[in-house]
């Protein structure tokens, strides 16, 4: 039976000089408490060393995995022809027992053994001391922690997410320092607020200036522009700031130099910030720049956690509260979070800021990829997919109409409509000239007194045409009226009954003389050049003729059947 055991420097495997001895395991521990005895139990069959630390490393790592290693596939068909073999990981045994047909056993006596055999595997194994064992366990487990982490010692995040946390404490601290000296040397001399407006500035403007009185006699042209300083000089001579002593001056300038040393210090952990966002993630910085990247980043916990994340939750990344209120209100959700600082997203008029903000942090989710798992260290992708974006944005806001990043069909070119010209031919209609003859001339004034005659008959028609339309009702009404009047008459004849001839006469005389009367008013509408309007009147008339006639007719047709009838 044979036991394979791994060491740092190799693969080793013993024979098992007396395997009675395996059955009792609670003796076996007492057999490897000296060298000697050790030996009775184990001894070195053979040994394959490993060459460098990448090939260890491959193997420690396919034991982790629970496969065997190309080497160790190697040594074993090499020496465990026919021979049992010991393991202390089941996992492996089926492995090795799948792939090189060799039975494997894994119990509680092998691990007892294997246990017995690392506390004499120095003497068990020669030329391997204690104090080449060491360094090369150290090593290799550095190694099989930074490949399993993917740890590497120039892409240490960690340091950029405090480095971001100290920028944002340092400008809300400097903030804070320079209101106070604001207020505390208002008291004094009030109008320099409103004079110098940078807060570094005022800072050095009072700790040089002190009191106020020595304003006149300095030079401030180092710290303030001529046209400023000029301005405080006058203005430090007709202040209205109360007096201070010498004590106050004195901490104000104290807190003056607080002020300058934290911004000196902020300036130079804003140059580390640059430094190391290039060399961790320098297509993210690229792209959204060195602080929107460090707080995307800090935002996310660490890099590799922020390339899980997909492109949309890059977009709304620390504007969490405003999504989950929008989701809650059931309002529209927010457009961008952190990634609004980017400066192709200030760039970007405010109708386009969401589609750039989405091109954006796709693209970002991109290269957070690309620079935490890949292997190369420059920024040609970032920049790549910037100019990309700055095209896409030119292209929406019309400063260039060539085709779009990320879009099929260019833009067509918008031309203006003309309703006078066809498709790819010449004008509809000639363009309009001047006529001379439609201006009005002295010599032509009885034409114009024709013109206005003619103007003011068609303004008569329409109030003809309007009358009838509003006396339609009347004229229905007053014929009915007639129509009761001519019944009533004809039941008075009819109780008469007396048959005169003459009596038919006259009724059949107003027949023609109301004929004749409607000839002469249609030459006179004919004359008058009204023939639409008589049109209409006659038609109308009509309806009235025929309506008054037919009571006469009845009337005509009862009498000739009493004639007849008698």
């Amino acid at each position: 039976m044979l036991v394979l055991f791994e060491t740092p420097a190799g693969f080793a495997l013993f024979k098992v000089l007396d395997e009675g001895k395996l059955n009792k395991v609670e003796d076996l521990s007492k057999e490897f408490l000296a060298a000697d005895s050790a030996r009775k139990v184990v001894s070195l069959k053979a040994f394959s060393k490993f060459e460098n630390t990448a090939e260890a490393l491959e193997a420690a790592t396919k034991l982790l995995e629970s496969t065997p290693s190309k080497g160790l596939r190697k040594f074993l068909r090499a020496h465990c022809d026919g021979e049992t073999l010991g393991v202390a990981d089941s996992k492996l045994g089926n492995a090795i027992k799948e792939k090189l047909k060799i039975d494997c056993i894994h119990n509680t006596s092998v691990m007892e053994l294997l246990r017995g055999v690392r506390t004499q595997l120095t003497e068990l194994i020669s030329g391997l001391g204690a104090q080449d064992l060491a360094p090369m366990s150290l090593g290799l487990s550095h190694s099989l922690s930074r490949y399993k982490l993917k740890f590497s010692a120039d892409k240490v995040d960690t340091m950029i997410v405090q480095a971001i946390g100290l920028l944002d404490d340092l400008d809300k601290e400097l903030n804070t320092y320079a209101m106070r000296i604001r207020e505390w040397y208002g008291w004094h001399f009030p109008e320099l607020t409103r004079i110098v407006q940078d807060n570094i500035h005022y800072a050095k403007t009072v700790k040089l200036m002190g009191d106020r009185a020595n304003a006149a006699k300095l030079d401030f042209s180092e710290i303030l522009p001529e046209e400023v300083e000029t301005e405080l000089k006058e203005a430090a001579v007709i202040s209205m700031g109360t007096e201070v002593n010498d004590l106050d001056l004195m901490n104000i300038k104290e807190l003056c130099d607080q002020v300058l040393s934290l911004s000196e210090y902020r300036a130079q952990l804003y140059d580390y910030l640059k430094s190391r966002m290039n060399t961790v993630a320098p297509n993210l910085t690229a792209l959204v720049g060195e602080l929107v990247g460090a707080r995307l980043i800090a935002h996310g916990g660490s890099l590799l956690n922020l390339a899980k994340q997909p492109g949309s939750t890059v977009q709304i990344l620390g504007a969490e509260k405003a999504l989950f209120r929008a989701l809650m209100t059931k309002h529209s959700t927010p457009k961008y979070g952190l990634i609004y600082h980017a400066s192709l997203v200030g760039q970007a008029a405010p109708k386009h800021k969401g589609k750039i903000s989405r091109s954006l942090a796709a693209k970002a989710a991109l290269a957070i990829r690309c620079d935490a798992l890949g292997d190369d260290q420059d920024n040609s992708m970032g920049l790549e997919n910037r100019a990309k974006l700055e095209a896409r944005l030119r292209a929406l806001e019309g400063k260039e109409l060539g085709r779009s990043a990320g879009s099929a069909k260019g833009k067509p070119k918008i031309e203006v409509y003309d309703k006078d010209r066809k498709k790819g031919a010449g004008l509809i209609t000639p363009a309009k000239s001047y006529n001379p003859a439609a201006d009005s001339v002295l010599g032509q004034t009885t034409n114009s007194g024709a013109l206005d005659e003619q103007d003011t008959a068609p303004r008569k028609k329409k109030k003809v045409e309007v009358e009838p339309q509003e006396e339609e009702a009347a004229e229905v009404a007053a014929i009915e009226d007639k129509k009761e009047k001519r019944k009533k008459k004809k039941k008075a004849d009819q109780e008469a009954s007396l048959p005169i001839s003459g009596n038919e006469l006259e009724n059949e005389e107003p027949v023609p003389k109301e004929k004749e009367k409607k000839k002469k008013k249609k030459r006179q509408a004919e004359d008058s050049g009204e023939n639409v309007e008589g049109e209409k009147e006659e038609k109308k008339k009509k309806r009235k003729h025929v309506e008054e006639q037919e009571p006469e007719v009845q009337t005509k047709k009862e009498k000739k059947k009493k004639k007849s009838g008698d």
